[in-house]
C-alpha cells in the first residue's frame, strides 16, 4: 500500500514538473518573441527584461539569447555607471562563455576568445598582456576559426608593445608576425577564389542575386585583410630592418639550422627585406637547400647569382623554381618573386614576363598587375616620339592598376592610389583636345609594345 502511495507520489509530481516546464517555455517563446521584435528596431531597453526572463530561464531555446543578448548588454553598459555598469560588464562576460556553453558549433573556442578580448580592448579593461595571453590562447588551440581581421592585429599589436617595454623577445614577435601573415593569406586566398569565380559572371550579367551577394561579402572581406596585412606590416616597422635581423639570426642560427621551419622564415625575410648581401644570407641559403631544396629555395639561389651577375644561371633558377611548384599559389607567388628581382636589376620586359606568370598561375594576384602597372608608368619617357605619346602610356598603367583592385580587393588601397596617380599624369582633356588625338590610338613600339586608345572627348 505505501508502495503505492509511493508509486502515485512519485507520478503526480513528475506530471506537475512537465506542466511547469511546458509552461515555462511557454513563456519563454513569448518573451522571446517580445524582445526579438525591440531589438529588431533597437528598442534596447524595451527589450532588456523579456530578453533577462529568457536568458535566465531559457538559454539554450534560441541563439536570439546571445545574439541579440550582446546588443542588449551594450546598451545597458553604455547607458550606465559605477556598480550598474560593473554588473552588466560581468553579464557580458558571462554571455560569452555561456554562448559556447550552448551553442558550441556557433561559438567556438576562438570565437569566444574573440569576442571576450575585443570587448575588454573596446572597453579599456584588458592590458596588453591580458588581451596577448588571451587571443594567443585563441589562436593557438582554434586557428581554424580566427578569423577577425582586428583580433589578428590586435593579437600582433599588442606582442610589439610588450616588446618594446622589454617583456617579450623579437624572435617571437617574428614567429607571431609569420603565423598572422599566413592566416592573412589563407583567409584572402578563399576570398580571392570566390571573386575570381563570380567576376566574369558579374561582367556579362550573367551572375544570379545570391551569387552578386557573396561576391560583396567577398569582396568587402578581402578588402579588410588587405588593410589589416597593412597594418601589421607598419606596426612590425623597422624592427625587421636589417639591422635588427642579422644579429638575431647570427645568434641563432647554430642553435636553428637544422629547424626547417625557422631557416625557411629566416632566410625569406632577409630576402623580403633586401638584407642579400650579408654572407649570413648565403648560410640561411644553403641550410634551406639541405634541408628542403624545394622551389623557394631555387629562388634565392637565383638571386645571389644575379647579384654576382651570372644572369643566364639566375635565370636557370628561376626557371627550375617555376618547373619544381606544382601549387598553383605558390607557383604565382614565386613568379611574382622573380619579377620583383628583375625590376630591381633594371630588366623591365624579363619582370613582365614573370609578372604575367604570376597572373597566370593565379589571377588574383593584384599585387603582380600593380608590378606591371609600375613598370609601365616608369617607361614613360622611353614610349613615344612625342610628350603626348610618352604620357599616353600612363593611361595603359592605370588600367592595370584598376585591374589589380578589381581581382584583389586587399589590394584596392594601394590600386586605387596608384591608378589615381597615374590617371593625374595621363593627357588631360584639354591635351586630347589640342592634340586631336581623341579617339586615335597610340601604339608602343618600346618593350612594352601593345597600343592604348585615347579617350573622346
Amino acid at each position: 500500500m505505501k508502495t503505492k502511495l509511493y508509486f502515485t507520489a512519485i507520478m503526480l509530481l513528475g506530471f506537475m514538473g512537465v506542466s511547469h516546464a511546458q509552461a515555462q517555455n511557454q513563456e519563454c517563446m513569448t518573451n522571446l518573441s517580445i524582445y526579438v521584435e525591440h531589438a529588431k528596431v533597437k528598442n534596447y531597453e524595451a527589450a532588456y527584461t523579456p530578453w533577462k526572463m529568457v536568458y535566465d530561464n531559457c538559454p539554450d531555446i534560441n541563439r536570439a539569447n546571445f545574439i541579440y543578448g550582446e546588443k542588449i548588454l551594450e546598451d545597458k553598459i553604455e547607458k550606465s555607471s559605477g556598480a550598474d555598469k560593473d554588473g552588466y560588464i560581468k553579464d557580458m562576460l558571462a554571455l560569452y562563455d555561456n554562448s559556447a556553453k550552448y551553442f558550441p558549433k556557433k561559438y567556438s573556442p576562438a570565437v569566444v576568445g574573440i569576442d571576450k578580448a575585443l570587448f575588454l580592448y573596446d572597453n579599456k579593461m584588458a592590458s596588453d598582456e591580458e588581451l596577448y595571453e588571451m587571443l594567443g590562447s585563441a589562436f593557438e588551440n582554434d586557428p581554424k576559426n580566427f578569423k577577425n581581421p582586428k583580433a589578428l592585429y590586435l593579437y600582433f599589436s599588442s606582442l610589439v608593445d610588450l616588446h618594446k617595454g622589454g617583456k617579450k623577445e623579437l624572435q617571437e614577435v617574428f614567429d607571431v608576425y609569420d603565423n598572422v601573415n599566413d592566416k592573412i593569406e589563407e583567409e584572402n586566398k578563399k576570398l580571392t577564389g570566390v571573386i575570381t569565380q563570380l567576376l566574369p559572371k558579374d561582367s556579362t550579367g550573367t551572375i544570379t542575386s545570391k551569387e552578386k551577394r557573396s561576391l560583396k561579402i567577398a569582396t568587402t572581406n578581402s578588402e579588410s585583410y588587405g588593410k589589416i596585412a597593412g597594418s601589421v606590416d607598419s606596426k612590425l616597422g623597422a624592427l625587421a630592418d636589417c639591422s635588427n635581423l642579422i644579429p638575431l639570426y647570427e645568434k641563432s642560427y647554430e642553435e636553428k639550422k637544422g629547424d626547417v621551419t625557422w631557416v625557411k622564415r629566416a632566410v625569406g625575410r632577409m630576402f623580403n627585406k633586401e638584407c642579400t648581401d650579408d654572407p649570413l644570407f648565403q648560410k640561411l641559403f644553403e641550410a634551406q637547400l639541405a634541408l628542403d631544396p624545394s622551389a623557394s629555395a631555387y629562388v634565392y639561389g637565383g638571386t645571389l647569382k644575379m647579384k654576382n651577375g651570372d644572369t643566364k644561371g639566375a635565370l636557370a633558377d628561376f626557371d627550375k623554381a617555376m618547373s619544381l611548384e606544382t601549387d598553383s599559389y605558390k607557383k604565382s607567388d614565386i613568379a611574382y618573386k622573380v619579377a620583383v628581382i628583375n625590376k630591381r636589376k633594371g630588366s623591365k620586359s624579363t619582370a613582365r614576363k614573370y609578372a604575367q606568370m604570376a597572373i597566370s598561375a593565379n589571377k588574383a594576384n593584384g599585387k603582380a598587375y600593380l608590378l606591371i602597372a609600375n613598370l609601365y608608368a616608369t617607361s614613360a619617357n622611353d614610349c613615344g616620339s612625342t610628350p603626348f605619346e610618352k604620357r599616353a602610356i600612363y593611361w595603359k598603367a592605370a588600367d592595370m592598376a584598376r585591374q589589380a583592385g578589381r581581382v584583389d580587393p586587399a589590394v584596392k588601397g594601394s590600386a586605387n592610389q596608384s591608378a589615381a596617380s597615374y590617371a593625374a599624369k595621363a593627357p588631360s582633356k584639354t591635351d586630347i583636345f589640342n592634340s586631336g588625338m581623341a579617339g586615335k590610338t597610340v601604339t608602343f613600339s618600346c618593350w612594352v609594345g601593345g597600343s592604348i586608345k585615347v579617350p573622346n572627348l
